[in-house]
């Protein structure tokens, strides 16, 4: 499994991450045998960077009760900021977020988190600082080692602009490019780790149909690329195609992709570690499309 050093904050991680919100909102807690099966089969394969949210219902629980014997294993990463879970408060307060970070120590056995993101706030939220204070807090208490943000578009990149997160996540695919045209850049030159989320696009490149009525906006944007005839060097298999076009993109560190079903996840690394990188041509083309095609609001990230 090839690492790499996730920017700035000197950690050792897999370049292929897992995204556990589908386990969280998927299984329940009596189907803990199938998400052990899932982390434990993402770790023996050298995945070291899991991904999950407060708000991923079960998703902490689940990590806690399977693979809290394996901490030292892999990179935790975790996103704060909405009401979940029972509590009771407001999105996107000073206590919200705090008493967040403490319910994620003890769902998932830990005595540190690696990575606190914000999950996804507004401008106004960043601006306001509180929230921020909290995760340097948090930072300087040892509850986490870092901090970051996590979202798209203007947010992101007023995170990335201020200067007070170590780490990025953005969403980046076939058919969602602005963050390689906006964002890498600037991230990478103020020593960010930038993690990319819906790298895979949702299943909609090359489906018959949307994969989902989630996917549903993705999938209108690949029928309009892909009206524009065969992609030279493009591999057949689609979902190689996207991770392909993915991982082209040195820029970022760590793509998460999520699954509930250990076998996906098994094609998943057989791919990244046995059949990339895809043909520079195939990469470049896609480029080109996304490029010409993507106009207004309608191709802006998708949040």
């Amino acid at each position: 499994m090839e690492t790499r050093t996730f920017g700035n904050t000197g950690l050792t991680i897999s370049r292929l991450g897992i995204g556990l919100a589908e386990i969280g909102f998927e299984l329940t807690l009596e189907e803990i045998n199938a998400a052990s099966d899932v982390l434990n089969t993402a770790l023996d394969a050298g995945i070291t960077f899991l991904d999950t949210a407060a708000c991923y219902d079960i998703s902490e629980e689940l990590i806690g009760r399977t693979i809290a014997h394996r901490r030292d294993e892999y990179v935790l990463a975790t996103k704060a900021g909405h009401v979940a879970g029972g509590y009771v408060g407001e999105n996107w307060t000073a206590q919200t977020v705090r008493d967040s970070i403490d319910r994620s120590l003890v769902r998932m056995k830990t005595d540190h988190l690696d990575l606190v993101q914000l999950h996804s706030c507004d401008v106004d939220v960043l601006e306001r600082g509180e929230v921020i204070e909290v995760l340097q807090q948090a930072k300087q208490a040892g509850k986490t080692r870092f901090i970051g943000y996590s979202g798209d578009n203007e947010a992101a990149l007023w995170a990335v602009k201020s200067g007070l997160f170590d780490t990025l996540q953005t969403s980046f695919n076939v058919v969602d490019q602005n963050a390689r045209l906006y964002l890498f850049g600037p991230a990478k030159a103020r020593g960010m780790g930038v993690i990319c989320k819906r790298p895979i696009a949702n299943g909609a490149w090359g489906a018959d149909k949307s994969p989902s009525s989630y996917a549903a906006e993705y999938f209108a944007r690949a029928q309009k690329m892909l009206a524009l005839g065969p992609v030279p060097g493009a591999p057949e298999n689609r979902i190689l195609l996207a991770l392909g076009f993915a991982f082209a993109h040195e820029e970022a560190d760590v793509f998460i992709v999520g699954t509930r079903n250990p076998q996906h996840l098994k094609a998943n690394i057989e791919m990244v570690n046995t059949q990339l990188p895809i043909a520079p041509e195939a990469v470049a083309e896609i480029q080109r499309r996304f490029e010409q095609l993507a106009d207004g609001p309608d191709w802006s990230q998708r949040e």
